[in-house]
């Protein structure tokens, strides 16, 4: 059985025992969430929802917080003597899927 989420502004294809890296969430690490927002349940009896399936939810547990690789922006005007440099790091939490009901 699988399911199709939104989580952090995206979607996606998860199943029981994934473990996925998502934008950094406001749960403790170890603490149990629900997602309610799911476009589809797969499987044998695929329910697909409108925009989302009713009554159908997916619990994670988040395992950890982190951040990701660092993205270099380089800005530059040529003849203009402008040069900018930029490092961002995104913050994610790695969340492990523990159960789909729908």
């Amino acid at each position: 059985m699988y399911a199709i989420i939104e989580a952090s502004g995206s979607q996606h294809r998860v199943s029981e025992g994934d473990v996925i890296e998502l934008d950094r969430l406001g749960a403790d690490e170890n603490a149990t969430i629900t997602f309610d927002k799911v476009l589809l349940v797969g499987g044998d009896d695929s329910k697909i929802g409108q925009p989302y399936v009713e009554g159908a939810t997916v619990s994670a547990t988040v395992v950890n917080h982190f951040r990701g690789e660092k993205i270099d922006v380089f800005k530059y005007k040529r003849r203009q003597r402008y040069r900018k440099s930029i490092g961002f790091r995104a913050e994610k939490t790695t969340v492990r899927i523990d159960s789909i009901k729908g």
